[in-house]
């Protein structure tokens, strides 16, 4: 439990991380580059204004951009007649680019009917001019790009380099932060290992003493009492046993191919005359010849805990369990109607020592802890166990195992 606790712990922790730093990165990188695409759209509105040229000192005074910026810019023109004829073609200012590569160029970007945008390295802007024809404008915003671009990546690799460092961190840092956390799960452990040890001897002599009394005085009424309380105590301190050698993996699995579908329906078969004295029938769907390689005795164990579950709290007659093959796993179902099942409670229902208010008001003894073992003995079978309510009026509990 601490382990998942403290994976948890470095995995929300890290999420939390990467997520803060991808939205550092992406909004500086997104202001720069905007501020990129800003400076490109001065300077192209400058050249249109002048007719796709150079422009001169006089022009140059009517927006504040340095005569640096404008002289050694990098661009060229074209004016395209509405009929897609080059009429002319202005490269004064570039080397890189033929007329007949301008001319492509200005007719690719027409055809995109976008007044202003990028093609390829270049800021383009479409104008119209005064005789009906269209100016287009390319600026050569190369550098600009490959300066962003690079300070993109060392910014990335700067935050991929800071995340992995915190990340180390984080996990250095997170024993000791879940380090209360484990030392309160290691005394309830200890308390439940040691209240559980203490119990089964006392309970132990009470039982046998109780027998003995009857077999001197008979049938009695606070006999049957006593024998009635010390079973729930024996049951009750079992389960506690059995919970604090899982806990320190002292239970030791015998993992062996035996038939599981034989072992599922024996046990169905021997809680059939507890289910009739309940008023309720056992309808089982349990497909033969299958095995698994896990440990018998605690599969018997896990199918007895959910099928004791069943029968006291279900809501009707209708106890049904399943055991079929998908893929490489096997699922067991059992399924019981119940009352009214919030998602709230489904999520409780494998936490030690929880019971709903309808199971506690309902007087049929247990404490808690018998879907706490199931879980054990499931997640010691590298499995996965939970609980649903499809419908509203009927409780799940679903296990699926791994078949190796």
């Amino acid at each position: 439990m601490i382990k998942k606790l403290r994976i948890k712990f470095i995995m929300l922790s890290a999420a939390s991380l990467l997520l803060l730093l991808v939205i550092i990165v992406a909004s500086s990188n997104i202001i720069n580059y905007n501020e990129l695409v800003k400076d490109a759209d001065r300077l192209i509105d400058v050249f249109a204004d002048n007719d796709g040229r150079m422009i001169g000192k006089k022009r140059m005074e009517r927006r504040p951009i340095p005569p640096e910026a404008i002289y050694g810019s990098r661009f060229f023109s074209v004016v395209v007649s509405p009929d897609d004829e080059i009429i002319a073609v202005n490269k004064d200012n570039i080397a890189t680019v033929d007329e007949k590569q301008a001319g492509e160029y200005a007719l690719l970007v027409l055809k995109k009917n976008k007044e202003k945008s990028f093609y390829g390295n270049y800021r383009y802007l479409i104008r119209k001019t005064t005789m009906g024809d269209n100016l287009v404008v390319f600026l050569d915003c190369e550098q600009s790009l490959d300066t962003f671009f690079d300070s993109l990546l060392v910014n990335c690799l700067i935050s991929l380099g800071g995340f992995l460092i915190i990340c180390v961190l984080i996990i250095i840092f997170s024993k000791w932060i879940v380090r209360p956390a484990a030392e309160s799960y290691e005394k309830q452990k200890q308390f439940i290992a040691v209240a559980g040890h203490e119990l089964k001897t006392p309970v132990t002599i009470i039982d046998a003493d109780a027998e003995i009394l009857a077999m001197d005085i008979g049938e009695n009424e606070w006999l049957n009492d006593i024998c009635s309380q010390t079973k729930r105590m024996a049951d009750l301190t079992n389960d506690m046993i059995c919970l604090s050698r899982m806990d320190d993996n002292s239970a030791h699995f015998q993992m062996i191919d035996f038939p599981v579908s034989d072992v599922v329906s024996e046990t169905a078969a021997s809680f059939q005359t507890l289910a009739k004295s309940s008023g309720r029938s056992i309808k089982t769907d349990i497909a033969p010849m299958l095995s698994l390689k896990g440990d018998e005795g605690s599969i018997r164990q896990l199918v007895g805990i959910l099928l004791d579950n069943a029968v006291k709290y279900s809501a009707g007659d209708d106890i049904t369990l399943g055991l079929e093959r998908k893929n490489s796993s096997l699922v067991l179902t059992v399924k019981n109607s119940s009352d009214k099942v919030t998602d709230e409670q489904l999520k409780q229902f494998f936490d030690r020592f929880y019971r709903t208010e309808t199971s506690k008001a309902s007087g049929k003894g247990g404490y808690g802890l018998g879907l706490s073992i199931a879980k054990s003995i499931v997640e010691a079978h590298r499995g996965k166990i939970t609980a649903s309510a499809p419908g509203g009026s009927f409780v799940q509990i679903t296990v699926i195992l791994p078949i190796n």
